[in-house]
């Protein structure tokens, strides 16, 4: 898979006379209220007084299609198509069964993804039970395989004959994953206790929520209605910095390079990896077990990388597994090229299309910034000049680097919040 390499950008990409984006405008009030902070405060500082002063109500609201509910007695199969429709990785579990008037926290049940479905299906070690009329054998061949599949700690290329081609076909025919419900498998769903904001937090908790504590999204709940009114991502948090270039708070941040300030913080010997000889599995595996959203794909017996694989591309086998019914398993880079191949046959766009988006040591914030926006995707890899992985950068990674968390900031903020299950696998 070709790489794409990242292209030094210009100081702005918005004409000084248009229109500003309401990402550019709350950029502005950060910019006012940089302007007024007191000198002796130090960059760090001052972003930190200033998006504490930003009530989370100010941020722009999601596009509609993205603020989607699942009721707690859908399929499984019908979760994923919607997931999958509305290009989202996750979301919010209404329980069909609270009262009217339950407050928000007994109104949900968490956050349903992709991934958690998957960790569920690697988590069944029985068939399904003969009392349910619509089991079938399908099912249970393919839950025999994916047991075998989970009983392995990892999943070698000698275990590449367990994922053959027609392996998520059998198991998604199945009626009892059809009529398995959300709800149903709502102690593996859970990869963190479920949270939300209320309006009047502060930006500074939702930056440290999506940074150093590792939630992808941040729901932000309307008290008066009971429900969730914003959903708030680490992609459209990138977004809005991306929308403040040019802005002086924003450039004295986003100029310095990557090793100014500490990224790509992961040495090389310890990045998460999968070869590309081994089964696909195995890469949602390893996302699972070190709760990471992607890894990277690299060549048989060598260093480089050929491809990214991550958690959204999930999708891909529980919605179109028929793409991979020619082949014997589903290695990682067999995965890679069936999905590339489906991809441009349906004139479908994807970060999957992109192939490896890679940057180099002395790139700048700014630049990592303005492509992770444009690609739309969530990490870059650091490469050296002859193209071997030196490390990832994440949109955590760049967001835990314009905040930090002040002693004792959060209190008991994560008192009452929703804990994990008991019978949580994650």
């Amino acid at each position: 898979m070709a790489s794409v390499q990242l292209q030094r950008q210009g100081s702005s990409p918005k004409q000084q006379d248009s229109p500003r984006s309401p990402e550019a405008e709350l950029g502005m009030k950060v910019e006012d209220m940089w302007d007024v902070l007191e000198p002796q405060l130090s960059p760090s500082e001052k972003l930190n007084a200033c998006f504490e002063s930003i009530p989370v109500e100010a941020f722009p609201p999601a596009p509609s299609s993205q603020v989607i509910e699942i009721k707690s007695d859908t399929s499984l199969a019908d979760a994923v198509q919607i997931l999958a429709d509305h290009k989202i990785l996750g979301a919010p579990v209404v329980d069909v069964d609270a009262p009217e008037d339950a407050s928000w926290i007994d109104r949900y049940i968490g956050i349903v993804e992709f991934a958690g479905i998957v960790v569920w299906i690697l988590h069944q070690s029985e068939p399904p039970s003969p009392r349910s009329p619509n089991s079938g054998s399908a099912f249970a061949a393919a839950v025999n395989g994916m047991s075998k599949a989970a009983a392995l700690g990892d999943l070698g290329p000698e275990s590449a004959s367990i994922t053959a081609g027609n392996f998520f076909e059998a198991l998604t025919t199945s009626e009892f994953y059809k009529n398995t419900k959300v709800g149903d498998i709502s102690g593996s769903f859970r990869w963190a206790p479920f949270l939300a904001l209320q309006k009047s937090n502060s930006f500074l908790t939702m930056l440290l929520l999506l940074s150093k504590y590792k939630m992808k999204s941040v729901p932000v709940v309307d008290l008066g209605d009971r429900k969730i009114d914003n959903i708030i991502t680490q992609s459209s948090v990138i977004h809005m910095l991306a929308e403040c270039v040019g802005l002086q708070w924003f450039e004295s941040w986003g100029t310095k390079e990557l090793l100014e300030i500490g990224l790509p913080v992961m040495s090389p010997n310890h990045i998460i990896k999968v070869y590309e000889n081994e089964p696909v599995l195995q890469a949602f595996k390893l996302m699972r077990r070190h709760r990471i959203g992607g890894i990277p794909v690299i060549e048989k017996g060598g260093s480089k990388a050929v491809g990214n694989i991550s958690l959204r591309d999930i999708q891909f086998l529980l919605t179109t597994p028929e793409i991979y019914c020619e082949y014997r398993s589903i290695t990682a880079k067999n995965f890679l090229s069936a999905v590339k191949n489906y991809m441009e046959k349906n004139h479908k766009d994807s970060p999957a299309l992109t192939g490896m988006v890679t940057c180099k040591r002395d790139s700048t914030i700014k630049e990592l910034i303005l492509l992770l926006d444009a690609k739309q995707i969530h990490r870059i890899y650091v490469v050296d000049d002859d193209g071997n992985l030196e490390g990832v950068i994440t949109l955590r990674d760049i967001i835990s680097r314009l905040v930090h968390e002040p002693r004792g900031y959060f209190g008991d903020f994560f008192d009452g919040v929703l804990p994990m299950p008991a019978n949580s696998r994650v």
